[in-house]
């Protein structure tokens, strides 16, 4: 009798690490799961906010290059009024220094 409570304390004891062993083995199973599951993840997050600055960087260019097509028209024109105004005061001058020479 007292061997076979020996026996089953032995084997109960046993049966307690072997449990223990298992437990820190799906312990680390889960851990490397989860370790890979976290990579994966990142992955494709860095994957999905390449492709919005991807995005993000096409739509300013595209903006950029609208504003700066608007700008050079507007410049253009102000360019040509400015032009036409000094060629209109430029004849005016002439025209005075003109009348002023031949006054003297």
């Amino acid at each position: 009798m007292l061997r076979d409570a020996l026996r089953i304390i032995c084997e109960a004891e046993k049966e307690a690490w072997d449990k223990i062993e298992k437990a820190r083995q799906d312990a680390a199973e889960a851990a490397s799961q989860a370790d890979i599951a976290g990579k994966a993840a990142i992955e494709r997050t860095l994957a999905r906010a390449e492709s919005e600055i991807a995005h993000l960087t096409r739509a300013a260019e595209k903006k950029v290059t609208g504003d700066a097509l608007e700008l050079a028209s507007k410049t253009a024109n102000r360019q040509a009024t400015i032009r036409a105004r000094a060629e209109r005061r430029l004849e005016a001058a002439a025209s005075y220094i003109v009348e002023r020479i031949v006054s003297t």
